[in-house]
């Protein structure tokens, strides 16, 4: 049987796959959705087969910040099957795409009955968390011009495309920055042929250079990635 194309699910063994088959359904997410606000209680489990969705905290003056991204390569409600299911960020659809979803109870029941389930719920959490610590880390210490390049990056790992729909109001929210200063900076990537941005729609145009351009968070956090869940 061909599954779903998404990394957590194409990982899972036979039996475990097996277990939550019949409670899987596809759905559209539109960009933009939101999924989950914080405080409120996280009911379905989200896994994105293309799109990607963005983890939010949202504070007093109405600022935005982006902390963590989930892609095609895990799952939207890894620690909530584990515990408070009460959702501590936003959930929003910042790239349109496709998911599987299910119930909540019904994955950790799932979890419940199966140690090799459970424990790759747990990995697909930890690497959340490294991604949110060194989000962190790096808007606060790196240039708006290398946050943005690991950004694109990073976005372009979990959609799997090199075409973007993100405003600069997105952008901003992505790295903790100013509007005016990531106009700045799209622009000096554009000229340097590393992307072609207009009105919202980015082409990446040379990978390479957006490697050589980002700052050190980008492949930390893909090497937490792949150690905790293989190849990414």
């Amino acid at each position: 049987m061909v599954r779903p194309a998404n990394g957590f699910l194409s990982a899972l063994s036979a039996d475990d796959y097996e277990a939550i088959r019949p409670y899987l359904r596809t759905v559209d997410l539109p960009h933009d959705t939101v999924l989950v606000e914080t405080g409120e209680v996280l009911t379905r489990a989200y896994f994105p087969h293309r799109g990607v969705i963005s983890l939010v905290v949202k504070l007093a003056k109405g600022e935005h910040v982006h902390v963590a991204m989930i892609g095609r390569d895990s799952l939207l409600g890894t620690l909530s099957t584990m515990g408070d299911a009460c959702a501590l960020n936003t959930a929003i659809v910042l790239v349109a795409g496709v998911a599987s979803v299910m119930d909540l109870d019904r994955l950790r029941i799932a979890a419940d009955q199966s140690g090799t389930l459970r424990t790759s719920l747990t990995r697909h959490g930890l690497a959340v968390f490294a991604q949110v610590q060194q989000t962190a880390g790096c808007n606060a210490a790196h240039s708006v011009e290398s946050r943005l390049s690991r950004c694109l990056l990073h976005t372009h790992d979990l959609s799997g495309d090199t075409r973007l729909l993100l405003t600069q109001e997105a952008m901003a929210q992505m790295i903790g920055a100013r509007r005016n200063s990531v106009s700045l900076v799209a622009n000096t990537l554009q000229q340097a042929d590393f992307i072609h941005y207009s009105r919202g729609h980015i082409q990446i145009t040379n990978l390479d250079g957006l490697r050589q351009t980002a700052c050190e968070c980008y492949a930390t956090v893909k090497a937490q990635y792949d150690r905790l869940l293989g190849v990414r």
